[in-house]
């Protein structure tokens, strides 16, 4: 099976749905580095960060309380407006590109269409491996 890698998975699932704007979130590590920008562009699809004081805060709710398993209303009413934010700012769906973000915000909830990074690579894996099988 080949190297299988979220950002590029992701990207390519944005292309296949037609985004063509696609908000990033996740640790602020993630949010500020070059691995979805450069894929992204590679696809011809812009991009747009939250500001440095969403990320931080983002960043906050990640460590400090999803991987403790706590999930408050305070941290998804304040997520889902930095997604609303992107939104105003002309993206048309946001990257949940932490594994832990989906346990807060899902497609339903969120004011943009929401590509789960984590269930997106399980699924480019399960297409993989299926297509080796036959």
């Amino acid at each position: 099976m080949p190297a299988l890698r979220p950002c590029t998975e992701s990207s390519m699932e944005a292309n296949r749905r037609g985004y063509r704007k696609l908000g990033i979130t996740g640790t602020k590590f993630l949010v500020s580095g070059p691995v979805y920008p450069e894929k992204l562009e590679q696809m011809g699809i812009a991009y747009l960060r939250p500001t440095k004081v969403q990320q931080e805060q983002v960043n906050t709710i990640i460590f400090d309380e999803l991987v403790r398993g706590l999930q408050t209303p305070e941290s998804l009413f304040y997520f889902e407006q930095v997604i609303e934010s992107l939104k105003l700012q002309g993206c048309d769906a946001v990257v949940l590109g932490c594994t832990e973000l989906p346990l807060l915000v899902n497609e339903n909830e969120s004011p943009l269409p929401a590509l789960d990074s984590t269930r997106t690579l399980a699924r480019a894996a399960l297409r993989h491996a299926l297509a080796e099988s036959h």
